[in-house]
């Protein structure tokens, strides 16, 4: 499975601060769970990936909602 692989796969997608200063991306999907804790700058570099992947995306004429 890649990137590019599309799933029929519906998850939970949480993102929030933890107790012990880390940003948290949770996701739940069929039972399993997955907590990844990341430092913040870590969390906003993958902030600024998500960015760019939409603007890329845009650029494409991929879908807007």
């Amino acid at each position: 499975m890649g990137i590019d692989t599309e799933r029929d796969i519906e998850a939970n997608l949480q993102i929030g601060p933890t107790d012990k200063g880390m940003v948290r991306i949770y996701v739940e999907a069929d039972g399993v769970e997955i907590p990844m804790d990341f430092a913040p700058d870590d969390a906003e570099e993958i902030a600024e990936e998500i960015m760019a992947a939409a603007a890329r995306v845009r650029r494409m004429g991929g879908a807007r909602r």
